[in-house]
């Protein structure tokens, strides 16, 4: 598909159902054909980073969250960022999770004791910065020991968001003691229930686990008949 700019590429993903967010399709597929470290097809206006809505995939993310209701971005794909849309989103929670929420999950023992810190802190919250997040849950009292739980806060907030969970819902601008704007503007997290409602996990509670991976194999092997069945795997099951 030929995407010339961000009508063109929601559409598509629309139609598809995911992809991964940037240019390296990671052996699956993605909407955009470059990735921001390379150089651009000469036939596309497609450039990251520029800061304009229409031709900066980096700017997709944010405008789906804003203008849609029906698109999530989240790392969702290989650890990194990707996309899915509504009609597709229960079959990745039947075929990931069998349709549990987190509450059920970690009642299983599937579910960290940290994840499920996290996710009750967005629960409380509804809406919770990532800055707000490192805020809450690292303490440690060195250097050391700060660095560590603050990567340990990272790798879970994006098990939670690979086992869709927790999703981006936005951005906001960090605020220092005077009130004034700084700095890059923090990534917003609410819950897969607050994004997505209730239905979704009625919807893959009712699907069957096998049928749902398989639906989602034989779409990749639509757009991408050459995809290898080792990275289909680790694209559906995370």
């Amino acid at each position: 598909m030929k995407i010339q700019g961000y009508h063109d590429f929601a559409a598509a993903l629309l139609e598809i159902g995911f992809s991964i967010a940037g240019g390296n399709g990671e052996g699956i597929f993605s909407l955009v054909s470059h990735n921001w470290n390379e150089t651009p097809p000469p036939d596309s206006p497609i450039r990251w980073h520029t800061g304009n809505p229409d031709t900066d995939p980096w700017e997709w993310r944010m405008r789906v969250l804003t203008e849609r209701d029906d698109i999530a971005c989240a790392k969702l794909f290989f650890r990194k960022s990707g996309y899915l849309t509504r009609e597709w989103a229960p079959y990745f929670f039947a075929a990931r999770n069998g349709g549990k929420t987190l509450d059920e999950a970690y009642a299983l023992g599937t579910v960290s004791r940290r994840a499920k810190q996290i996710h009750s802190l967005i629960c409380e919250q509804v809406f919770l910065p990532a800055h707000a997040i490192r805020q809450l849950t690292v303490s440690g009292t060195d250097a050391a020991a700060r660095k560590r739980e603050k990567s340990q806060m990272e790798a879970t907030l994006t098990q939670l968001q690979m086992d869709l969970h927790v999703t981006l819902c936005g951005s906001q601008q960090k605020l220092n003691r005077a009130g004034e704007e700084y700095g890059w503007a923090s990534n917003v997290f609410c819950t897969a229930q607050t994004f997505w409602g209730e239905d979704i996990f009625e919807k893959a509670a009712a699907l069957d686990r096998g049928e749902a991976i398989e639906k989602i194999r034989a779409r990749i092997l639509k757009v991408n008949p050459n995809a290898q069945e080792k990275q289909i795997k680790k694209f559906i099951l995370g």
